[in-house]
């Protein structure tokens, strides 16, 4: 049991091994260092404490701080006791080990992620209104209109404690939304586990995804898209980010500090409780390791009725004026929101923590700064509008509690009962952590890898392709994911133009112009396994394809990179070349990554996941009535191949079928990317295509059985003159995840315009087929015919055969 000395005071700081329910005084020892065990959480504790006030820490030197088991290593402890020039309060460390945390710091990934910044043109600035470094990123759609989006992890939380890691996952990204003056419109949920047949993997699938639909769903937001995919390597470590997006008038815009002194800081929303303590310092930044305690009490609990009233009540605030900024409270909790609005504004920040509501009244200090508890926000203030924002928390019934003001001291001050236990530059909390430049290498494996291309099976015959693309449509990353999209709504809100399992979900902000945005998710892992720097070019290649192919202009990106310890170097070197190669893309094709989360220590008993950067891109529609389907529907309609085709199978679904990863993945071509997605674009907007599919895994053949399968309807194929054009067997052309690739459907009266605009570009492009509505079938002709009643049925129960 950790023990902290403190002189006459027993004020302990609890860390993710304990349930989060406080700690009481111990014995004080009166001989050598004076030090107070921490008693266990169950043990009742009386409301008054003896505090470790800062008058105490500079009377007592020597007292032994549990600084390791909150996450800090010894040099950042020793660079605490040089900033403050004294030992730091029992507070002080709580807050000083969650701030200086991986996962709130980026103290390993920030001198990577400058790319981000340093390689941003004018060109990339010309919508972008609010950038890296707040809540949440801001563009610039049109109408005067804006848009604000962002995705995060939740994934170290997820594990542990699936349903309410998932939940207060997307709780948090709303908040983060709401906190720049928008109203949440739509989320998004990128989601990996481990092998679909493991006996864990149906645990983290059920609650997981309940999690995601009942917080997503009672907020009454649209869950308009996502991934989920199944691989091995993610079974200790299953990743669930959360996207959620926002709308706002350009005038409407917030940011969080804290200025002018003598204005009012005020904490309200739901009650701080216990759960959640060490979440950022101790569960998120940190490998899994079975020989360490269990860490489900740092794990939060959310409850979404109290999140949607904080929702209505917060935009209240802001269309009121009544508020300077608003801050939401999640990682780190009070310890964030204090030193983060104090260190972004102008002065410093005086609060008393006593005046804070407490669900349990057995919390110390630490664990009141440290707390994680779920729906609650930080405000500023002036004092002549405190009455109009009393008015508006009563309207709203939601609790609230006047801490503090803003001063000009350039200190964040917190007292406790009047006795002073934080007194520190904000901005040595907040902003001026450790910052690590981690030693990165070239895995010396990974030679070996990539010369191990894949010579696996290639089914030649017409029975034997068929056979081929059954097993593929089987396969559990290709498999329907209706059983996981089902549970949630897409649609309420009556704003949701197309969803999954169209290739990007579309949202419409105004109902007047029709002006709207097109979301996409992407990521390959095992992509970025053969190559990190194109693995992450390659995700940002199909997110900005998906995005086209519904129609929509891409515009901007945010990004959640998934990875596993910084202290490895093959992991460090892997995260440095998918930095690299994410903003060199992302200057290629002109659009600015504008915020997103590093997800570090992703990793169980020093096994990694696959590097897994998460590419989000938004897009603008000037009116979504224009968006495509990525089915067809009409009969007769001639279905167009768009790009060429090479022997690309490394990395592929296909190679995974048949237990194959080695190689390098696909090339990706931006400039070629930027062409499709200018022909997509133009050819939605005037109506020259009803539906557009992009291909990437499953290649060809599982773009065709999806936009047959979309609205049940057939189509006729040859593959032949293709196959001569790109110098490729009908194998290769079905199954490659060759890049820059897409099929339309042209309706007969648009042939002559549309093949004359993708001629006008120099873009290959091949008629390969014919809708044929009354079918029922996926015909490639010469080769087999499948059914789309059979091929469905193969598709579609996959998920449920294992969890439901």
């Amino acid at each position: 049991m950790s023990e902290v000395s403190t002189g006459s005071t027993t004020e302990g700081v609890s860390t993710g091994s304990t349930t989060g329910a406080g700690s009481n005084s111990g014995d004080v020892s009166n001989t050598g260092p004076e030090t107070v065990e921490i008693a266990p959480a169950t043990a009742p504790v009386d409301r008054k404490f003896n505090i470790d006030t800062v008058d105490n820490a500079e009377k007592t030197p020597d007292t032994d701080l549990p600084w390791a088991e909150l996450g800090l290593k010894d040099t950042e402890y020793q660079r605490v006791v040089e900033i403050l020039g004294r030992r730091p309060t029992a507070a002080e460390l709580a807050m000083y080990s969650v701030m200086w945390s991986e996962h709130c710091s980026y103290k390993s990934s920030k001198v990577h992620l400058r790319q981000f910044g340093d390689k941003v043109t004018d060109e990339m600035k010309e919508h972008l209104l609010v950038g890296i470094g707040e809540n949440a990123g801001v563009v610039d759609i049109g109408e005067g209109w804006a848009v604000t989006f962002k995705v995060e992890s939740h994934n170290h939380p997820s594990f542990v404690e699936p349903y309410q890691g998932a939940a207060t996952g997307v709780g948090g990204i709303v908040r983060d939304i709401i906190s720049m003056g928008a109203r949440p419109v739509a989320v998004m949920d990128p989601l990996r586990f481990g092998a679909i047949d493991h006996p864990d993997t149906a645990r983290l699938v059920h609650g997981i995804v309940s999690g995601i639909g009942g917080y997503g769903n009672s907020l009454g937001l649209p869950n308009i898209g996502g991934e989920v995919v199944f691989d091995s390597v993610y079974q200790g470590n299953p990743l669930v980010n959360a996207l959620a997006v926002g709308v706002l008038r350009h005038e409407d815009i917030r940011l969080a500090n804290a200025s002018g002194a003598g204005n009012k800081v005020v904490l309200f929303g739901a009650r701080t409780g216990g759960d959640g303590i060490g979440g950022a310092s101790v569960l998120a930044s940190e490998s899994f390791d079975a020989t360490k305690p269990s860490k489900r009490p740092a794990v939060q609990v959310g409850d979404p009725f109290a999140e949607k009233v904080l929702i209505e009540c917060c935009l209240e605030l802001f269309k009121a004026a009544v508020v300077e900024g608003i801050q939401d409270l999640g990682a780190a909790g009070i310890s964030c929101a204090t030193s983060e609005l104090a260190s972004n504004g102008d002065g410093g920040m005086h609060v008393e923590l006593t005046k804070v509501l407490l669900r349990d009244p057995t919390l110390t200090p630490g664990e009141i700064l440290m707390s994680e508890s779920q729906e609650r926000m930080m405000a500023v203030v002036t004092p002549e509008n405190m009455a109009a924002f009393e008015a508006i928390m009563d309207k709203w019934a939601v609790e609230y509690s006047w801490l503090g003001e803003v001063t000009d001291t350039g200190r964040l001050i917190i007292d406790w009962d009047g006795e002073t236990i934080v007194d520190v530059d904000p901005r040595t909390v907040a902003h001026e952590g450790p910052v690590y430049e981690r030693p990165y290498a070239r895995p010396e494996w990974l030679d070996g890898v990539q010369a191990d291309s894949f010579t696996g099976g290639r089914p030649a015959s017409g029975n034997e392709l068929r056979d081929a693309v059954l097993q593929l449509m089987a396969a559990p990353n290709m498999a329907s994911k209706k059983w996981v999209t089902d549970q949630y709504d897409r649609y309420v809100q009556g704003n949701t133009a197309l969803a999954m399992p169209d290739d990007a979900g579309v949202i419409r902000v105004d109902e007047g112009s029709g002006l709207g945005v097109a979301l996409s998710t992407d990521a390959n892992g095992r992509y970025s396994y053969l190559s990190p720097y194109e693995g992450a070019r390659l995700a940002l290649a199909e997110s900005y394809r998906n995005v086209a192919t519904s129609g929509a202009r891409p515009l901007a990106v945010t990004d959640c990179l998934n990875f596993g310890s910084p202290e490895d170097p093959d992991v460090m070197w892997q995260f440095a070349e998918s930095v690299r190669g994410l903003s060199d893309a992302c200057q290629e094709l002109g659009v600015p990554v504008t915020g997103g989360n590093v997800s570090l220590y992703n990793q169980t008993g020093g096994v990694a996941i696959h590097p897994t950067p998460v590419v989000g891109v938004l897009g603008v529609f000037d009116d979504v009535a224009r968006r495509t389907p990525s089915g067809w529907r009409e009969d007769g309609q001639a279905v167009y191949l768009l790009g060429t085709t090479a022997d690309e199978l490394d990395g592929s679904e296909w190679a995974n079928l048949q237990g194959h990863l080695g190689g390098l993945p696909p090339k990706a071509d931006l400039d070629r990317e930027r062409q499709l997605a200018e022909i997509l674009i133009n050819a939605s907007r005037d109506g020259m295509v009803d539906a557009a599919h992009d291909l990437s895994e499953g290649g060809l053949a599982a773009a065709l059985v999806e936009s047959s399968l979309r609205y049940n309807t057939g189509a006729r194929v040859a593959l032949s003159e293709v196959c001569d054009r790109d110098g490729v067997d009908p194998f290769t052309l079905l199954f490659s995840e060759s890049q820059g690739r897409a099929i339309v459907s042209v309706p007969r009266s648009e042939e002559i315009r549309f093949t004359d605009m993708c001629s006008a570009r120099s873009f290959p492009t091949a008629r390969i087929g014919v809708v044929d509505a009354d079918s029922g079938s996926l015909e490639v002709q010469g080769l087999f015919t499948l059914p789309l009643d059979e091929v469905r049925k193969v598709n579609e129960e996959v998920l449920p055969k294992y969890f439901a």
